[in-house]
């Protein structure tokens, strides 16, 4: 008798446990996110403009949402080593990739990825964006961007411009000025800006398409002269130095900082993070900070930075395939 009593608690007992089941899993794992360290990917070297960028939002994201933001630095592939490392990561959201116009750019320009930008990754929310300077040497003859495209149309493929690599914005911004303006200048890629801006101040390029942050210090001491910036027209924030636009009728070149989490990362999490990210855009020595680097802070919803970055990949997709741009 008591067995049989032993056997029907144990029944009782188990068939409890599993009608419990369901409710448990059904409490989201994400309702105390976060719960340990984030992770910010950087899919560039330390020291440069992103890093600058990604180092700043961390420690803000830190202090709102409650645990430590690690950075890591895994740079190379065009931004793929770390892009990939993010892709691969649980889609949890502890891993956060910072993501730059490259993201838009290696789906036309890499004819092998490891990972299908569309679908590896989940869009979290724009960070900021900024434009270029088209900078020459003071004793250039060019003084403005109607010069160039006079010299460029009597002499073609004669006049050189830098960038610190291919499909970087540098070079996209150059490639972009000869397809609107019917002009042929020639490419002449870097391994990093530095190097660049050291050949056209030296004379051995004629100019270059740099980040405000780059130059600014050159300009400042008369080493270089701006020509424009590649913002819409009205828009420069150069006192006195005009935008490419308008000379060139539509011609606006952006790059960005954008927060991208694994793809089928829970929209909760998602959500939080934006939230976090919006508060962080308002600090005001995170807004000082990236001025400093030419950069005007945004927050956007993922909806918005999905259309935003598809209508880019678009965009410079026709000017890769037009141009016959390659990684090399």
């Amino acid at each position: 008798m008591w067995k049989e009593r032993r056997k029907v608690i144990s029944f009782f007992r188990i068939a409890l446990v599993a009608a419990a089941l369901p409710v448990s899993l059904a409490v989201p794992a994400h309702a105390e996110y976060p719960e340990k360290p984030m992770r910010l990917i950087v899919p560039f070297a330390p020291g440069g403009g992103t890093d600058t960028i990604a180092r700043s939002l961390g420690s803000l994201l830190a202090k709102s949402l409650g645990q430590p933001v690690i950075i890591e630095n895994k740079p190379g592939g065009s931004t793929m080593i770390g892009s990939e490392a993010v892709a691969n990561s649980p889609p949890d959201g502890y891993t956060l990739l910072v993501a730059t116009l490259a993201h838009a750019v290696n789906p036309s320009m890499q004819p092998k990825m490891p990972y299908n930008t569309e679908k590896a990754f989940s869009a979290v929310t724009l960070i900021g964006s900024s434009h270029n300077v088209l900078v020459v040497r003071p004793d250039s003859p060019f003084k403005t961007v109607g010069d160039i495209i006079e010299a460029a149309k009597k002499s073609p493929g004669k006049y050189t411009f830098a960038s610190q690599g291919s499909g970087t914005s540098a070079h996209l911004a150059g490639e972009l000025l000869k397809n609107l303006a019917q002009i042929d200048l020639l490419h002449i890629p870097y391994r990093g800006a530095g190097p660049a801006l050291t050949d056209l101040i030296g004379g051995q390029v004629d100019m270059m398409f740099a980040t405000n942050a780059a130059v600014a210090g050159f300009i400042a001491s008369k080493r270089l002269r701006p020509i424009a910036v590649t913002a819409p027209s009205g828009q420069s924030k150069l006192p006195g130095v005009p935008t490419v636009e308008e000379t060139v009728p539509g011609y606006v070149v952006d790059s960005w900082y954008a927060l991208y989490a694994p793809a089928r990362t829970p929209q909760p999490i998602i959500d939080k993070i934006g939230a976090a990210v919006k508060l962080a855009a308002q600090d005001p020595d995170f807004i000082k900070r990236a001025e400093g680097e030419g950069v005007t802070l945004h927050s956007s919803s993922p909806a918005e930075l999905d259309a935003f970055v598809r209508a880019d990949t678009q965009r410079w997709h026709k000017i890769v395939t037009e141009n016959k741009i390659t990684a090399d």
